[in-house]
């Protein structure tokens, strides 16, 4: 291992640190270093040494390899540290064959890697869905291997993650128009734990995709049943529908800079209490309802200040206070949304879910309705 670098397979962390772990596109650029030094000077460098795109030099073992006329193959198994990532431990797999001379570098979706459908995303039309980060990592590796070498950076890549088409439904991909396996990501490198730069980055892609479709009416959800909720009372495509989850923040500051017409929020009581009250991440663990804020709001509708402000959950208090508090709750935070928007050319309206998913409230541009 050289002294700038670090093992892929990172030791254990003290006690409460969380271990970073790898990209796909990193593992991927690995592997595809791998097969093509072995195609180009037929010995295999193992573990095998590339660099990030800001400058770390990672080494990673191979798990394993093959070769044959004119191509070689090596496998390098993702391990995403302490991130709940569904490739964790998959074998992220590269065959690398010489190309036609001129041809330069083209890469090919192999068996569980996903073809791009729709426009909107990064990749063109057709293409592998391979991210243009680890598709420069690739490309900046194979080259210094065949200038080393003295030849043309004429190659063939083919990547491919065994079980990858059934670890994509557990991903947006379906949704994003990516078919037939997951996705080659990445922009650092780096899995950081529980990161939230993924989950935002895939409402990103989302909305890219809605917008490249001409949809003029989007929805984001806290969870599935607001989502079905939402869907099937506006009778949106899935391609309309965006995983928000608990980023609300990060989806209404993109669309405020990506425009689509209309902008449905569907969500929870607890949930859209946090983003009437200003909160742009709902996570239990990021932002908590203010009782003392919720308890003046159900003050001016007749209720029991201290009652209310003695509540352990929000649906306490929605259960003491009842539809008045719903609509009050739906309307602030449709004004909170839309000042996030800002100026916007972006409507805005607020569905408030129950638990057994039925709508309590709505509120758009003409009032809040009770269904």
């Amino acid at each position: 291992m050289s002294q700038s670098g670090y093992t892929a397979r990172m030791t254990r962390k003290p006690a409460g640190e969380l271990r970073t772990g790898f990209t796909t596109g990193a593992c991927a650029t690995a592997a595809a270093t791998a097969a093509a030094g072995a195609l180009v000077t037929g010995e295999w460098v193992d573990p095998v040494e590339i660099t990030l795109p800001r400058g770390q030099k990672v080494l990673f073992p191979l798990e394993s390899r093959a070769e044959g006329a004119g191509w070689a193959r090596a496998v390098v198994v993702k391990d995403a540290g302490d991130d709940p990532d569904v490739t964790h431990g998959a074998n992220v797999t590269a065959t690398v064959a010489r190309g036609a001379t001129g041809g330069g570098l083209r890469f090919f979706a192999g068996e569980g890697v996903g073809t791009v459908t729709r426009p909107g995303l990064p990749v063109p039309v057709g293409e592998p869905a391979i991210n243009p980060v680890p598709r420069e990592m690739i490309g900046r590796s194979l080259a210094d291997l065949a200038e080393a070498a003295g030849i043309s950076a004429d190659f063939d890549v083919t990547l491919s993650v065994p079980g990858g088409a059934e670890l994509a439904e557990r991903t947006w991909n379906p949704r994003l128009g990516i078919l037939g396996g997951l996705s080659i990501l990445g922009t650092t490198g780096i899995v950081r734990p529980f990161s939230c730069a993924a989950w935002i980055a895939s409402i990103h892609r989302g909305v890219d995709v809605a917008r490249a479709a001409g949809l003029a009416h989007v929805a984001g959800a806290t969870g599935a049943t607001s989502e079905k909720v939402a869907q099937a009372r506006f009778g949106l495509p899935d391609h309309a529908m965006l995983d928000m989850g608990d980023f609300a923040g990060g989806m209404l500051k993109y669309i405020a800079r990506h425009p689509v017409p209309r902008v449905t929020i569907a969500g929870g009581f607890g949930k859209l209490t946090k983003l009437a009250q200003g909160a742009m991440d709902l996570h239990s663990g990021r932002s908590q309802v203010d009782f003392e804020q919720l308890a003046d709001l159900a003050a001016t509708l007749g209720a029991d200040r201290a009652e209310i402000a003695a509540c352990n959950t929000a649906n306490q208090a929605l259960g003491i206070v009842g539809a008045p508090l719903a609509c009050a709750i739906a309307e602030a935070a449709r004004m909170k949304a839309q000042a996030v928007l800002s100026d916007a050319p972006v409507e805005v309206d607020i569905l408030l879910i129950d638990r057994a998913g039925n709508l309590v409230a709505l509120a758009d541009s003409k009032g809040v309705h009770v269904p």
